[in-house]
């Protein structure tokens, strides 16, 4: 009687670890689906491996340009464009502006603090102004480093080290000459600044497909140079503009 109860537990203990085997099986397919049904990383615009957010500097001044609080971003933009037309339409000169502003605020806090007092009410509270250092530290920060990058990359351009990088500077540099031509300085700034202030917003909401648009851009640029080194620039005198090694 005891053969049979051991070929019972046996086959018990054999169908406990066909059901383990089974159930493993089961778990690593289903977690490799998921692994495969993940997106895959891909490459950022410009090598970009941190969030928009954090690229722009990740304070206040990177909620302002990607509408963080939509009232004062609006309010900023509308300032700008206030300011643009009355430079432009109604042909105001900075410091004129700028007085003109100040004698009207000046007279209104005025008028409305004689006013108050003679008819006893408490005058009108001034708030305490104060700029935040962090906020022009930040864009000091920035500017110094865009112009150090700026003057790097001229110096390496003009040791005739990049020939690639040379066409994409004078390309550059040419593009924005033929626009400064077509308009004056005050409006170029203010494009330039309505550019800022929406453009980074629309890419965070679609930085997929203009990445994905961008790296086949990028790949059908670099084909095309390739074609331009092969049949032109590697045939003039200077070959393929490489850095002569010093003895």
């Amino acid at each position: 009687m005891s053969e049979p109860v051991e070929g019972t537990g046996s086959e018990s203990l054999m169908e406990k670890i066909n059901e383990k085997i089974h159930h493993y099986d089961v778990s690593s397919s289903s977690s490799s689906d998921s692994d495969n049904e993940k997106p895959s990383i891909t490459n950022r615009l410009f090598g970009r491996q941190q969030p928009v957010h954090a690229v722009l500097g990740g304070g206040k001044s990177a909620d302002i340009i990607l509408w963080r609080n939509k009232q004062i971003s609006a309010g900023i933009l509308i300032s700008a464009t206030t300011i643009w037309l009355l430079f432009e339409w109604l042909g105001y000169h900075l410091l004129t502006f700028v007085c003109h502003a100040l004698m009207l605020s000046l007279g209104i806090l005025f008028c409305w603090s004689g006013a108050s007092s003679a008819i006893n009410k408490a005058p009108p509270k001034f708030p305490e102004v104060v700029l935040p250092e962090d906020l022009f530290v930040s864009i000091a920060l920035s500017l110094r480093f865009e112009i150090n990058r700026a003057f790097a990359t001229f110096r390496n351009v003009a040791a005739g080290r990049d020939l690639k990088k040379l066409l994409m500077v004078v390309t550059g540099l040419w593009i924005l000459s033929v626009v400064g031509s077509w308009f004056t300085f005050l409006t170029l700034f203010y494009l330039v600044f309505v550019i800022l202030h929406t453009v980074p917003v629309l890419y965070e909401k679609h930085e997929d497909l203009v990445d994905t648009f961008a790296k086949k851009a990028m790949v059908e640029i670099n084909k095309q140079y390739a074609v331009l080194d092969a049949k032109v620039l590697r045939k003039l005198p200077m070959g393929p503009f490489k850095v002569k090694k010093q003895h």
